[in-house]
């Protein structure tokens, strides 16, 4: 079956946060919404069929899932990640940031540090700082363009700061990398030195470009599986992000029960029904969806990169090895990080996400999400053309 990933879908007046609450944050009502990560396209026919079966049924009590459900994800990520996982290892949470306030809070004390590297997802800073931990950075480190770890620094920190967990971005959000086996061993093996538990967010695992290869750091060595909480979702993978549903493995059956301890003194209980019947057909039937996904966020990757280059080279673009949120060097104006943002939201007409909410390394940039139509982003790049015409360069 071919899906037409070019069908405009009208998402305005859905109570849908990319497209419906401009104003309210701040941005003109007619920006073009190319910000929060999730995709203008409809989840896989399977996602949706199985939810018309369940809505035909008419009853929505409270759900939990069966066997069945811990063997699709099972057999997702062995045959696509050759990782083994056990249904014992299994907790499901409502969202992967949900679980990194749980484990934070439940296998840290306050004012433990807690090491993350920016620029990087947003609540990985504030579900330190809510909890009462102390966030220690590691700073990622341009290298033409792309980002490197500097491994002397996160060690350093690590010892110095007291740093008890240390949450990886893999693959990065925002700036696309792809880690390497040799670059997650180093820093597992440092982890491993100094007792430091690892939080892997896994939730881009399934959008990763060709040449480059997804690498479960918990799968690299038995030792890392003892100190790793693996978190993972549909959600960006199918499009199913407002169905709250998060896999989060943990093989260590201590972590795995202080984990499980502290969900359950959060008065979170049953999982999402829907999101329940979605995840599992998604595993179950959509591969195929997800394969030509990736082949059209590709050509989307390409087009992106070809219109900077031929037509606004004062702006770049970090290599996207993975997930469909681009990052884009906007330092060559010469305009301050609020400048910047005016520029963009204004004159642009572009709602983007403003890169120093990412934290150290953001300033001068901006994120752009690629999963959209073609004619989309067309547009949003005319747009930008079309603000530059007149700007001064420095």
């Amino acid at each position: 079956m071919t899906y037409n990933f070019d069908a405009e879908i009208n998402r305005k007046n859905t109570n849908s946060l990319k497209y419906d609450f401009a104003i309210p944050r701040g941005k003109p009502h007619d920006a073009l919404p190319l910000w929060v990560a999730d995709m203008d396209f409809q989840a896989p026919p399977c996602v949706l069929d199985a939810l018309k079966k369940s809505v035909e049924h008419g009853i929505f009590g409270y759900s939990e899932t069966v066997e069945e459900y811990a063997l699709v994800l099972q057999d997702w990520f062995k045959r696509r990640f050759v990782w083994n996982t056990q249904p014992e290892w299994l907790v499901k949470t409502p969202g992967v940031v949900t679980a990194l306030h749980v484990a934070i809070s439940g296998l840290t004390k306050p004012g433990d540090g807690v090491l993350i590297q920016q620029p990087v997802y947003p609540p990985f800073f504030s579900s330190i700082t809510t909890t009462g931990r102390k966030p220690v950075i590691n700073e990622l480190v341009q290298s033409g363009n792309y980002y490197v770890i500097d491994y002397d620094d996160f060690e350093a920190k690590i010892i110095r700061e007291n740093v008890k967990m240390f949450i990886l971005c893999s693959p990065h959000n925002p700036v696309g990398r792809v880690w390497t086996r040799g670059e997650l061993i180093k820093l597992g093996d440092i982890c491993l030195k100094h007792g430091v538990i690892v939080i892997a967010d896994e939730i881009h695992a399934d959008l990763v470009f060709d040449g480059h290869t997804h690498i479960v750091f918990a799968d690299l060595k038995p030792e890392y599986l003892d100190i790793t909480i693996t978190c993972t979702a549909p959600s960006k993978t199918f499009n199913i992000a407002g169905l709250h549903l998060a896999n989060i493995f943990i093989a260590n059956s201590k972590i795995r029960n202080a984990f499980v301890t502290q969900y359950t003194a959060s008065g979170l209980s049953q999982s999402c029904g829907m999101g329940i019947v979605a995840s599992q057909a998604a595993y179950k039937h959509g591969e195929d969806w997800l394969c030509q996904l990736i082949t059209y966020l590709t050509a989307n990757r390409d087009y992106l990169q070809n219109y900077l280059a031929a037509e606004l080279p004062q702006i770049t673009m970090s290599d996207l090895q993975g997930t469909y949120l681009a990052w884009l060097d906007f330092r060559q104006l010469g305009l301050s990080p609020a400048q910047l943002n005016d520029f963009i939201s204004h004159k642009a007409k572009l709602w983007l996400v403003d890169g120093p909410v990412f934290g150290q390394g953001g300033n001068g940039f901006q994120r752009l999400n690629i999963g959209c139509t073609r004619a989309t982003l067309h547009r949003a790049l005319h747009q930008l053309k079309s603000a530059l015409c007149n700007f001064p360069l420095r």
